[in-house]
């Protein structure tokens, strides 16, 4: 554990020693108190950046991921959550930007079929017979990896994303504090990430 800064307040060094037990010891429960202090007023930040509630909650939730991803970097020279909201609000902003291109294209790509310029080619919607094998051999590494991961991330990520159910109803089902739930999912992700990183000429 470094040497924490003096000027930090009480709650930095909260927030520190949190970190610490999370990125050093695994420690659920810290992912969750972190999950669980800043939450709300991250996706209150980001909602008066973008306006939008539903955009809002999924970039608090890639916040959090970038974060704790990247837990090996933060060092206390600033509070944790100095450094929480950086990621958030670049993050942001760079979906913001994206977004705004993304309109532009699709803006200009109107225009010219309302000046007659139609003759743009259309893809079809259905897949080739290569296309389909590619996808059902990607599925199938997908399942192969997640079985690599630890009984508890992986029914999460079971249920997440082949069940395809809520963070709310998973926590029903596995009888798990919300947070808890949703700081594991990370976690879950950061492994399958590093897994996937060896396996990326098959996916």
């Amino acid at each position: 554990m470094e040497a924490v800064n003096t000027q930090m307040t009480d709650k930095a060094i909260r927030d520190y020693k949190l970190v610490c037990l999370a990125r050093e010891k695994g420690d659920e429960k810290a992912y969750a108190d972190l999950l669980r202090i800043y939450r709300e007023p991250l996706y209150l930040m980001l909602l008066k950046m973008t306006n939008d509630p539903v955009e809002a909650d999924d970039l608090t939730i890639e916040a959090f991921g970038k974060a704790f991803r990247s837990l090996h970097l933060y060092t206390p020279t600033h509070a944790f959550s100095t450094w929480l909201f950086s990621i958030a609000s670049n993050n942001c902003i760079d979906f913001i930007r994206k977004k705004r291109l993304q309109t532009i294209s699709i803006h200009n790509v109107c225009a010219d079929l309302e000046d007659g310029q139609n003759d743009l080619p259309i893809a079809s919607s259905n897949p080739t017979p290569e296309e389909e094998f590619i996808t059902t051999q990607r599925v199938k590494i997908m399942h192969e990896v997640v079985q690599m991961l630890k009984p508890r991330y992986r029914r999460l990520v079971e249920l997440r994303y082949f069940e395809e159910m809520s963070y709310e109803e998973i926590s029903e089902e596995l009888g798990l504090p919300l947070g808890t739930v949703k700081a594991q999912l990370y976690r879950a992700r950061d492994l399958l990430y590093n897994i996937l990183k060896d396996r990326k000429d098959l996916i």
